[in-house]
Order: C-alpha cells, then structure tokens, then sequence
C-alpha cells in the first residue's frame, strides 16, 4: 500500500459499480474506519444507505451484520444473552449481532432509548457486558446508524449523550437525474439486487491502516485551530451545550484519517475545515428558542469557520 491515493481510489470505483453518485459519503465512511469512530446517515428511506453499508464491508472483506431497529427491539438482541444448552446443562452465551467487524443500525431511531443505548458501551469500549461478563467484539469495528428525520412518523429522539458516540453525522441526499439513470442501467447489468464487488483491501490492511492514522502528524498550531473552533460552539447564546473535548478530539482524528485517505501523512488545516461541520454540529444542543426559531446548528459551525482565523504554518519544516 505504498500509493494509498491509488489504493482508496480503487476502492472507492469497486463501490461506485454499485453505489452511483456517493463518493463524499463513502469518504466519509473510511474516515470514520480508519479513525477508530462511527458513522450516522440521516436521510429518509430508499437513499442507498442499507446498500452502501453492505457493499463497503464487502470491498473490505469485512464481516458484516444488520439490525433492523423497531420498537419491540430488545438490548438482548443486539448485546446477545446466556441461554441454558440442555445437552452440557449449562448456560452458553448467545452473541448478539453486535459482534462483526461492520454493524449496520438500521433505522436507530425507531427503537426506544433503552434499545438505543444498547448500543453505548460497545461503541466506546468495543465490549458488551451482559450478566456481569463482558465480551470483546471483533477488530475493526464501526457502526454505521441510519437514522430517518425526526419529523418521519414512528421515530425516536437519539439521546444527546448516544449522538456524542458518533464521529460523523451525514446525509445522502437523492441523486442527480444522471445518477439515477445510472443506477438503473447498472441494477439491469448486474441483473440481481445482490451487490456483487470485489476485494479490494483485506482485514489485516485495514488494521495497518488505522495504526498509519495514529501516525499522521499535526502542527500544534492545526491543534490549537481546532480547539478554537470547538471552544467557540460553547459561547455561541442559540447553544446551551455546546462541542465536547470528545468532539474536539473526534475532529482531530477524523483529520487525521481524511489526510490519510488524500494520501498526506499530515494534516493541513482544509482537512479540519472540510470535516467541521459533519463532527461537530450533531454534538450541539441548542436552547429551545433556538429550536423554534430554525436555527441550524450546521449554519452555526459554518459561521464559527468564516471568523476563526486559519493557520499559515501547519508543517514542521515548511517553508
């Protein structure tokens, strides 16, 4: 993998014979793998997502699991449970779908909160405990969440404190008149709703490559950038909570792996401004005037952005 642009750029065509007119989102997908972190969709349903999730695993060769959230949805069926084996006369532990290496949660937002926050431990600890013993999942792991917009009938809020878990929150949006031609010519040559790709990375390497994330280099001053960002969503009066140090580390991280992903072992501060608004603005809670008004907290970071100063010397050693 000495040519990582390549590499990802291959990767990304392997998907895009299935997946039409998403490469921002797919992006944003390895980010998030190489970053250690997870992903949430919002969008309404038939945008891909589902179809997105499992032909990224496959191109992967990543073991892949998918939850359908409803409401009679039980932690148990997600963490797994000990159920007795009559044959020892023992209880045995039954894994839940959590344990793969990708884990769609589909439509998180139709459970309840108690279902939802199932879901916490693992994705910080990357454990489950059921019973009093815990039980490691398997590494990589991520967890993309699609989520429908609150407005769509049957859904959940996602807690605030579930919300901080994930590193990026994105949209899919529909595609273009082309796209969409596109997409049906593509479905007739495929001539199956089985997406069919091939291997482009291995488990292993996607493992290299998230120890190659944590050796990305950032200048203090890119650090101190996007600090002030972060600190700035708290003194803003539409906010009443605002950035986590959670969402300022997840920031840096997630710049650190779109480096990557480009093909730079270093972060410039674009990276930090391209990925602001996708890290930081599901983290704000906004007073409820706010709410009424129609403030939206993605017009908040991207105004924050026109005002920080960026930095001019971001590597060591440049000129």
């Amino acid at each position: 993998m000495k040519d990582l642009g390549k590499t990802f750029e291959k990767l990304f065509e392997e998907v895009e014979q299935v997946v039409v007119g998403k490469r921002r989102v797919l992006e944003r997908l390895c980010v998030a793998l190489l970053a250690k972190g997870h992903v949430l969709i919002e969008d309404y349903p038939g945008t891909a997502k589902t179809l997105l999730a499992l032909t990224f695993s496959r191109a992967l060769d990543l073991e892949f699991r998918r939850i359908q959230f409803t409401p009679d949805l039980l932690p148990a069926d997600i963490t797994g449970s000990f159920m007795y084996d009559p044959r020892s006369g023992e209880f045995r532990f039954r894994r839940g779908a959590v344990f793969a290496n990708i884990v769609l949660a589909d439509e998180i937002n139709r459970a309840p909160p108690k279902t939802q926050a199932a879901l916490l431990e693992v994705m910080m600890e990357r454990q489950v405990t059921v019973d009093g013993q815990t039980f490691k999942v398997g590494d990589p792991f991520m967890v993309i969440a699609t989520l429908n917009p609150i407005e769509y009938e049957g859904t959940y809020p996602l807690p605030e404190a579930q919300l901080d878990r994930f590193m990026l929150k994105v949209s899919m949006g529909y595609p273009s008149f082309a796209e969409e031609v596109e997409i049906l010519r593509r479905r007739i040559r495929r001539m199956s709703d089985e997406p069919r790709v091939s291997k482009v990375l291995s488990r292993d390497e996607v493992l290299e490559l998230q120890n190659r994330a944590e050796r990305v280099f950032v200048d203090d001053s890119v650090l101190e950038y996007i600090v002030t960002i972060a600190r700035k969503t708290r003194e803003l009066r539409e906010v009443a909570v605002g950035a986590s140090p959670r969402g300022t580390e997840s920031l840096m991280k997630a710049a650190r792996a779109l480096a990557l992903v480009r093909g730079r072992d270093y972060v410039i501060p674009d990276d930090v401004k391209e990925l602001a608004v996708e890290v930081l603005a599901h983290r704000l809670v906004l007073r409820t005037e706010s709410l009424a008004w129609g403030v939206d907290a993605r017009e908040l970071i991207r105004d924050i952005l026109s005002k920080v100063e960026v930095p001019r010397s971001y590597r060591a050693g440049s000129e």
